[in-house]
């Protein structure tokens, strides 16, 4: 069954009535403008993408919206304490929270430690686990949806979202000459959505879904997801899944909304499907780019922190075999382990063909293939952290003798002489060298994983690797690394922190099924780095549709939508096996080409998105806009 394309799906612009026929006089909206408030179980704590999204946005919000930006979280005191700066409160916000820690809610008001320091208001919604049987029945009287009192995770979502829908009660009664608009992101952040609604308070709102909580289950255990999702029974797959109350929540918000949105093309076709709305207006994520006034300064941070990768995989492989570091191609996958739904799948499927290929080239070059994300792990890998200390402690000798061996060098030339090797190298030096030397070389073959899985036997990536045979033999132009935790300098194997480690390497790979948006990819083009994403992405069907001959610009998009898993596969391994050719002067000229598309990321660029979605939102509940025009009729 042939699939949608998504990068060529437009989400229709919203109507706009006509106005009769008459003078028209324009003139600026007066009056107090209106308040925005932005909330996500995110703000403050860092659980997964939203936070990114709402930390890189915040400047850019604060731009359009100045002092009357606020953002809404749960209070978690662990996060708090190193995020959020309280600060004395003031007016209606003060007013408001007097009111909530009279009803014995908790408030806490301040500034989230990030740029632009917006002002955040943080909720505890513990105190209201006392009234949970309360919240549980008007869920279910007011909305149909049924809760379980066992089920922690939404019991804490629904005590969040009716102290949120009471925050926003009490400041209707003490905001009354200014519009309110209340931003809301994800089914853990939504349960004031309907509640607002219920209560028919005067607020304009906008509810976000990243990601349809039942389609990440769904494309995780069908391969044939979106050819079936246009005949997916949503109720009854959410009952499958246990995730039935969720479901409902989510789905009772994108309901309830004043503007309902998604954050991708895919996503809006996916949840028009399982959530029976149509997404209005897309809101892609973005990035608050660096840009650098030389193009060489990022050339030059790719070089040296190229130089750290150098030192892991000398350390990692050397032990056994070496090979040509000048001659070496770092690519890597990096996110949540989702094996199928990241791509992991294809990505080591990709390495084995690509290994087979290059086989057969003279002078071939070699690839280091690293998969990056977070397992459940034992620990260290004994062998792996044993390569690491002896290759410290050969370098550290080596820095040591260097010193020694300037200085007698500098004191024969003063004398006025060359000296000789023996003055250079002493025999101390000579038996310290040799016994680092053989205690460092082991013979023994290199691991393919960094740590002792928990589960060996049946690690998906592993059991993939071991398929395709990919062990790291010395014959073998593809090493793959298996790192299953974060990329960290206060790692004993790394001395830099993951986007260090994104400069050093020469591309990145995400073929990814099932993707919402993708910040992965995004994240390789702000560092001006080639990256591979799919069309069933967010990400890759935004370049399809907004970079032309995006592929060439180093953006490549590989179709995942009308081809099989083997044709997709072979289109990606064609593309590597061209790229790892390249001479280096050609893969400079292709950082440079993808570093000049990074500033369309930037939440500058952005950023108008979610103005679309706001301005949509208070003119439907009849709120003047920020810099709008009134149209009279005389």
């Amino acid at each position: 069954m042939p699939q949608r394309d998504f990068s060529s799906r437009t989400i229709s612009e919203p109507h706009t009535p006509s106005i009769p026929s008459g003078e028209e006089v324009m003139e600026e909206a007066s009056g107090p403008l209106p308040l925005l408030f932005e909330c996500a179980w995110e703000v403050c704590w860092q659980l997964g993408g939203i936070y990114t999204v709402l930390k890189t946005k915040a400047a850019a919000m604060i731009k359009r919206w100045g002092d009357r930006y606020f953002l809404i979280g749960p209070y978690n005191p662990q996060t708090a304490a190193v995020e959020f700066e309280e600060q004395p409160t003031e007016g209606f916000i003060r007013q408001t929270l007097d009111q909530l820690r009279a009803q014995g809610i908790p408030c806490h008001y301040g500034r989230w430690l990030i740029p632009g320091r917006p002002r955040v208001i943080l909720l505890d919604y513990r105190a209201r686990f006392g009234t949970m049987d309360t919240d549980r029945y008007f869920m279910w009287k007011d909305h149909g949806i049924g809760l379980k009192p066992d089920d922690g995770e939404v019991n804490e979502v629904v005590a969040f979202g009716f102290t949120v829908a009471e925050f926003f009660r009490n400041l209707c009664v003490f905001v009354k000459d200014q519009g309110i608009l209340a931003h809301f992101h994800e089914w853990m952040g939504g349960v004031a959505v309907p509640r607002i609604a219920h209560m028919q308070l005067p607020i304009a709102t906008v509810f976000t879904t990243h990601a349809t909580l039942l389609g990440r289950y769904l494309a995780s255990d069908n391969p044939y997801f979106y050819q079936h999702l246009p005949f997916l029974d949503s109720e009854r797959e959410a009952q499958h899944y246990g995730i039935y109350p969720r479901h409902q929540i989510e789905k009772a918000a994108a309901h309830a909304a004043t503007v309902f949105t998604t954050v991708s093309e895919v996503t809006a076709f996916e949840a028009e499907r399982l959530l029976g709305r149509r997404a209005e207006v897309i809101l892609p994520n973005g990035l608050n780019i660096q840009r650098f006034a030389a193009l060489h300064e990022f050339q030059n941070l790719h070089r040296k922190y190229k130089e750290e990768i150098n030192e892991f995989v000398m350390g990692h492989f050397f032990p056994s075999y070496t090979f040509d570091l000048d001659n070496t191609i770092y690519v890597f996958i990096a996110g949540r382990y989702e094996y199928k739904n990241k791509g992991m799948d294809m990505f080591i499927e990709a390495m084995h063909q690509l290994n087979c290929r290059l086989k057969e080239l003279p002078n071939r070059p070699t690839v280091v293939a690293f998969i990056i994300t977070r397992a459940q792990t034992r620990g260290y890998n004994v062998t792996a952290l044993h390569n690491r200390t002896m290759f410290e402690e050969l370098r550290d000798a080596c820095m040591d003798i260097k010193e020694r061996m300037g200085q007698n060098l500098f004191m024969a030339v003063a004398r006025g002489r060359m000296p000789g090797f023996d003055e250079l190298l002493s025999e101390d030096d000579s038996v310290r060298l040799k016994r680092v030397m053989h205690a460092y070389r082991t013979g023994r073959q290199p691991t393919i994983v960094t740590h002792d899985m928990v589960d060996d036997v049946n690690d998906p990536i592993l059991k993939h690797l071991r398929h395709r045979q990919l062990f790291n033999h010395p014959e073998d132009p593809v090493k793959v690394i298996f790192h299953p935790d974060f990329v960290s300098a206060t790692s004993p194997l790394w001395r830099i922190d993951y986007e260090q480690f994104v400069r050093g390497c020469h591309i990145g790979v995400f073929p990814s099924y099932y993707e919402p948006w993708g910040y992965t990819p995004m994240e390789c083009v702000a560092m001006g780095l080639p990256a591979i994403t799919t069309d069933l992405s967010g990400f890759g069907a935004y370049v399809q549709r907004h970079i032309p001959n995006n592929n060439e610009e180093g953006l490549v998009v590989i179709n995942r939508q009308n081809q099989s898993f083997d044709q997709a596969t072979q289109e990606l391994v064609d593309y590597l096996f061209n790229f790892v050719q390249l001479t280096r002067r050609q893969r400079i000229e292709l950082r440079n080409r993808v570093e000049r598309l990074s500033e369309m990321f930037d939440w500058s660029a952005l950023s108008r998105h979610y103005k679309e979605a706001h301005d949509l939102a208070l003119g439907r509940k009849g709120i003047a806009r920020p810099g709008s025009i009134e149209v009279r009729l005389l």
